[in-house]
């Protein structure tokens, strides 16, 4: 933000790197104050603050929430290189000159900040204030902000471990029992990052009577705390689905994949905001609630490296299902619905948030047309004789 006025021409802070995208704890914030006049000012002092602060402000009902918590505070007072300075201490700026105020200081040490975070409800942000004070004159101030990404790495041995989970839900229909939904899932690890596919292996069963959809979804929920009380709020952030599960069938997933979006790695350490990750794996049922099973994620800023392998693993599945199983015989194994390119039929009503509704696949046995024959006619001189026939 420049600032100017009549006699300022300009206030502006410029930082050592302008292409830095963002600091970590520890590292050194450093940069310069630009100021040009357009008539003879003096200048009493040039301060410069360091701001950093988690603000959280929401209404509920008909209290306003508000919450503030400071994890950055610097002050110093710069001055000017080789520039006369007068008894009080004031300076005299000219115009046609250039005047570069110098400033630098050291961010927290680890474990003392928290990400840069802008959300629905409330933001935790860096920046850089200068105050100019002129005699007789309201303070002229400008500020530039910049971010921090505290490093997360999900390489530990507790976000390593894999972890799963059982979960069922007994249907009904007017208070009849009408069977029950069950499902188990396992991933192999907690922790990822943006870009990371997430295999995940479980197995459906349906015993109700109803044809139910199982999905998969990564969602985020946002937590914010003020004046004693809290606000949730929740994302849905990519998804996957599988195929429909008719009454008294199972299905399976083996390494199903969704891929990390690309997202703000998972905030911990902030204790009036924080962002948390799950992985929820949910049966659709039509006319009851989703049978969900949530499993914790974390969101790092360092990994595994994966994205590359999943990709090559994603690619050789799809060279192996685009494999044609059809051929002039009945196939001695029935094949999947889901391998067929085939127009889409729907099934039922499975709208859910921005997923589409449930699809039927219709397959179509293409034999290859009979070939060309010919009839021979042997009372012809005793000869026979190729008639085409048309």
């Amino acid at each position: 933000m420049v600032a100017m006025t009549k006699r300022v021409k300009t206030l502006d802070v410029i930082f050592n790197d302008p292409s830095k995208t963002f600091y970590c704890s520890g590292e050194k914030v450093a940069g310069k104050i630009i100021v040009e006049v357009t008539q003879a000012t003096r200048v009493l002092s040039m301060r410069v603050v360091g701001v950093g602060c988690a603000k959280v402000h929401y209404t509920k009902g008909k209290q306003r929430c508000r919450q503030e918590t400071e994890y950055l505070k610097y002050e110093e007072v710069v001055f000017l290189d080789d520039q006369p300075i007068d008894a009080d201490g004031s300076v005299m700026l000219r115009p046609c000159n250039t005047y570069e105020y110098r400033f630098g200081f050291e961010l927290p040490q680890e474990g003392q900040l928290v990400s840069s975070y802008k959300g629905k409800f409330g933001s935790i942000q860096y920046f850089v204030k200068a105050s100019m004070e002129r005699p007789g004159q309201p303070a002229l101030e400008c500020k530039r902000t910049f971010e921090v990404e505290e490093p997360l790495d999900v390489c530990t041995p507790d976000l390593l471990s894999p972890t799963g989970g059982t979960k069922e839900k007994k249907v009904t229909c007017m208070f009849i029992p009408d069977g029950q939904v069950s499902l188990s899932a396992k991933i192999d690890r907690r922790g990822f990052c943006e870009g990371e596919d997430i295999c995940i292996n479980a197995k459906f069963e349906n015993t109700c009577s109803r044809i139910v959809v199982p999905k998969a979804a990564i969602t985020a929920k946002h937590i914010y705390q003020a004046n004693g009380r809290t606000k949730v709020f929740h994302q849905k952030l990519s998804s996957v689905r599988g195929n429909h599960i008719i009454s008294g069938m199972c299905d399976a997933w083996q390494g199903k994949t969704i891929r990390v979006p690309k997202i703000k790695p998972s905030m911990l350490g902030c204790n009036i905001i924080r962002v948390e990750y799950a992985l929820m794996i949910y049966v659709h049922i039509p006319g009851s609630e989703k049978l969900i099973l949530e499993l914790p994620l974390v969101i790092g800023t360092a990994g595994l490296g994966s994205r590359t392998n999943s990709i090559s693993s994603q690619d050789g599945s799809v060279s192996n299902s685009s494999l044609s199983w059809v051929s002039l015989r009945m196939p001695s194994v029935p094949p999947s619905y889901c391998d067929l390119e085939q127009p889409l039929t729907p099934l039922l009503d499975d709208f859910d948030g921005d997923d589409s509704p449930i699809f039927i696949t219709t397959p179509a046995f293409q034999f290859q047309p009979p070939p060309v024959y010919t009839e021979v006619d042997e009372a012809y001189n005793g000869k026979p004789q190729m008639l085409q026939v048309c």
